[in-house]
């Protein structure tokens, strides 16, 4: 959970900076609706207070989770790369690596199920960042994938966006690698 929420938190750093790289009025507007979702209108609301309600959930108190304590190096570099990526790539390249969003509706709801399965202590207000994002995410990758079809038309530009997309892959990967070697599983 501390680890994630080190992602969860810098993602409006990352929108932030897709947002400050992008010319187009249009979809910027658009684009800010994710740092709204993620950081709320107040501080405890939006992703990142359902996050931490999850966090509750499982019996990690907050400020073990807010000063990110637990955050594994491995972790932190592979987050800190990715918003680095969308500060210093062409907007479209940052909007790209999100594409892995795809595919989470589907893991998102199957993590639930399988937790509401075989975590049944769990307190149920801790689903509540699933259950807000689940369906958001479908509509965001939708138009997300739409922008990169519409924006990425010359070959060059559609190899950047598949090197977005692998990149990203790479950061999620990088971070269960470091949770898996931390907690005893080491790298095969």
């Amino acid at each position: 959970m501390a680890n994630r929420w080190y992602y969860q938190r810098s993602l409006s750093q990352k929108n932030g900076a897709i947002i400050a790289n992008c010319p187009l009025p249009e979809v910027r507007r658009q684009w800010v609706t994710r740092i709204a979702f993620q950081d709320g209108e107040r501080d405890g609301e939006g992703g990142l207070g359902d996050w931490l309600a999850l966090s509750d959930a499982v019996g990690l108190s907050r400020d073990e989770v807010v000063d990110e304590r637990h955050v594994l190096t491995g972790v932190r570099f592979a987050v800190d790369g990715y918003v680095n990526f969308c500060r210093t790539k062409p907007w479209i390249e940052g909007a790209a690596s999100a594409l892995t969003e795809l595919f989470s509706p589907d893991h998102m709801l199957d993590r639930v199920t399988k937790w509401r399965q075989h975590y049944d202590w769990i307190k149920p207000d801790g689903y509540a960042y699933f259950e807000s994002r689940i369906p958001v995410v479908r509509r965001d990758s939708e138009y997300t994938l739409n922008l990169v079809l519409d924006h990425c038309v010359r070959r060059d530009q559609q190899d950047a966006a598949i090197a977005a997309l692998s990149f990203k892959c790479d950061v999620l990967r990088a971070m269960l690698d470091a949770i898996d070697y931390h907690s005893g599983g080491g790298l095969r």
